[in-house]
């Protein structure tokens, strides 16, 4: 090996030279030799734990990648990443650290790839947080970088019925209402969730996952390839081999991830019907690619794209049906065919979206509807604006009854999640009404805790034909029902939410794209004149320092 030689890749600034031979010994400790030396240094973000079941499997992915990053000419350094359960740490302080966990995430890989000089990174999440997490530090680095998931969990079985986790929070509320018996809780909670993988549902964790195919940063079938499938490590070994050769090429995030491939992610977003939380989360990495990023934006694109696809918690079908189905590649080539996206958008794979797509086809149009027979004629994404929320409110849309796309009802204002809980147990949710749950924003929350079990249990109680929920927090990919998250302005930052009183007419008119409180003018600027600032909920810790940092829903929430 030339150890004097001019730096061509990043990692020459830890092996090449006089001056490196401290590095280069500290190099040989790890076993490394000459030829090893030699080679490009590609780092492997394992986000393993043995808390979240997505993550579980995740060393035999790892294994794979680094098989394959040694058979393309690579040396690959596993480094390991955090992450938080969502259903786990759902309605208990835990979910408050959710989502700020995504920024030390993006910042995790920022250190690890700098500080190593990483020609090179794979990186293998699997839920929520961590995929938009990983792929911001990556565009942050802009090292060539290719994303391998953990896979999505088969479905479960409830004597021939396909259930998920969803089901399960639903099932709470039926049991807190008198509709369930804890014994039948207790028969779908032993068989809701089979084995690893991401939840089947097409939650958060795998709708972002299947757009980091979109995106163009993953090989195609990282969104949808079952996690015990043995085609998921050959993708894993395949994506290690990809790496070393996009070091070669130099092609990197950011050569990826520009204005075509976030319009195309948003496109195909509407077409599946995602989870709201991917209006952060892409809002977030577009930020980190330096792309414009407006929610007005996801409803021209919405506007324009039919809903294609209906997958828990809004339809009948799971992730591994959509895979079944063709999965992305094929849902892709509808709309690439349909003039939908652009295909002349760069993959990791070296080829465009329309090269990529090219070969792919819908197996099942019951899970993949044709173009001209869409679920809906329109996207499953909404922003909302109005006096409510004049920087915009997100709803899943696809999975609004369509008796609640356009409502009006008195506010019943929460100020925590178990205040609402106790209402609903207590039955004092009334049909017609709209609650609202406020001081969960961003800052507020903080870190938007998501309000899973609340719409769950206002399904789960059969109120959700009748009631709406609004908030300045966020929603779990399993949510359904006409649950209205990321109003901004935020309550702790005096948005109009902080000034909602029991009694006030709310109008929802989801169509519109509209959210209005009807309170005169004037009388909200008295309320807004006399309205105090809470103090924050945490004055030390992560948190504390998180809500100084943290900017809008509207923005992504980031806090760079």
């Amino acid at each position: 090996m030339d150890t004097d030689s001019a730096a061509s890749h990043p990692s020459d600034a830890i092996k090449k030279g006089v001056d490196r031979a401290p590095h280069r010994a500290l190099l040989r400790a790890l076993g490394l030799g000459d030829r090893e030396l030699g080679l490009p240094f590609i780092g492997v973000a394992n986000s393993f734990n043995e808390v979240i079941p997505g993550h579980l499997h995740l060393r035999s992915i790892t294994d794979a990648v680094k098989a394959g990053i040694w058979a393309g000419g690579g040396v690959p350094f596993e480094f390991g990443g955090i992450g938080v359960c969502d259903g786990i740490a759902m309605n208990h302080e835990g979910m408050r650290f959710s989502l700020a966990s995504r920024e030390l995430i993006a910042d995790e890989i920022e250190v690890m790839a700098r500080a190593h000089a990483f020609d090179g990174l794979v990186l293998v999440p699997n839920c929520d947080k961590i995929v938009p997490g990983m792929m911001m530090g990556a565009l942050r680095v802009n090292v060539p970088a290719i994303v391998v998931s953990g896979g999505p969990m088969l479905a479960g079985d409830l004597a021939g019925e396909k259930i998920d986790l969803h089901n399960l929070f639903e099932a709470v509320g039926a049991v807190i209402t008198g509709k369930m018996s804890r014994e039948e809780l207790t028969r779908i909670e032993t068989c809701a969730c089979p084995g690893c993988g991401s939840c089947a549902g097409l939650f958060t964790a795998n709708s972002m996952n299947c757009l980091t195919e979109v995106l163009g940063l993953a090989l195609p079938g990282n969104g949808t390839i079952p996690a015990v499938h043995a085609a998921r490590i050959r993708m894993a070994r395949e994506a290690g081999r990809r790496a070393v050769e996009m070091v070669a090429e130099g092609l990197r995030p950011g050569d990826i991830v520009d204005e075509r491939a976030v319009r195309n992610a948003l496109a195909v977003d509407s077409s599946m019907g995602c989870s709201t939380n991917t209006a952060l989360h892409l809002a977030a990495v577009a930020h980190e690619a330096g792309v414009p990023f407006s929610l007005h934006e996801v409803n021209e694109i919405t506007a324009a794209t039919p809903h294609l696809c209906s997958l828990s918690p809004a339809g009948i079908h799971h992730m591994e049906d959509l895979h079944r189905a063709g999965g992305v590649p094929a849902l892709m080539k509808i709309l690439l065919d349909a003039g939908k996206i652009d295909g002349s958008a760069a993959t990791v794979s070296g080829m465009t979206v329309a090269e990529q797509a090219a070969g792919a086809g819908v197996i099942d149009p019951e899970v993949i509807h044709p173009i001209d027979n869409p679920y809906h004629a329109t996207g499953g994404l909404a922003a909302l604006f109005g006096n409510l929320a004049p920087a915009g409110a997100v709803v899943k849309e696809s999975a609004v009854l369509p008796e609640m796309l356009k409502h009006r009802g008195p506010a019943l204002v929460f100020e925590s999640e178990p205040e609402l809980l106790d209402a609903i147990e207590q039955g004092r949710i009334k049909p017609g009404s709209v609650v609202v749950i406020r001081y969960q924003g961003p800052k507020g929350g903080p870190g938007m805790p998501e309000m899973l079990t609340p719409t769950a249990a206002i399904a789960g109680a059969g109120l959700d034909r009748e009631v709406a929920l609004i908030t300045d927090g966020r929603f779990s990919g399993a949510t359904r029902g006409a649950s209205i998250g990321h109003v901004s302005p935020e309550a702790f930052e005096g948005g109009p939410i902080a000034l909602i009183r029991d009694g006030d007419e709310i109008e929802i008119d989801i169509p519109g794209r509209s959210l209005n409180l009807q309170v005169a003018d004037e009388e909200l600027k008295a309320r807004a004149a006399v309205w105090q600032p809470v103090p924050p909920r945490y004055d030390r810790g992560y948190l504390a320092r998180y809500v100084k940092l943290v900017h809008s829903a509207e923005k992504g929430a980031v806090t760079g």
